[in-house]
């Protein structure tokens, strides 16, 4: 399977988001989630362009302070993440 050093990519593209949204148009690999804040809330993963399935991660708490790692999860047609109660969060995808 190829990685993000077949694509000419040696680190990854970043995005900070404080509410729910599109990240990535389009096929890409997500590496990991580092949540900034220190409000606790959760955080959905969609392989879509909107609130809708397929899922690739179902809803999690998450932590202040902690990096989620994915291992470069692959989706196929968008990156959009729902958070519930606007964890601050950066987002390292190819």
């Amino acid at each position: 399977m190829p990685n993000a050093n077949d694509f000419g990519l040696l680190s990854p593209t970043y995005k900070n988001v404080t509410d729910s949204g599109l990240i990535k148009t389009g096929i890409g690999r997500l590496r990991g989630i580092y949540v900034t804040s220190s409000k606790s809330g959760t955080v959905e993963i969609l392989d879509n362009v909107e609130d809708a399935i397929p899922v690739l991660v179902r809803e999690f708490a998450v932590t202040a302070g902690y990096y989620y790692k994915f291992g470069d999860v692959t989706f196929g047609t968008g990156l959009y993440l729902v958070l519930k109660n606007a964890p601050d969060i950066t987002v390292f995808y190819f």
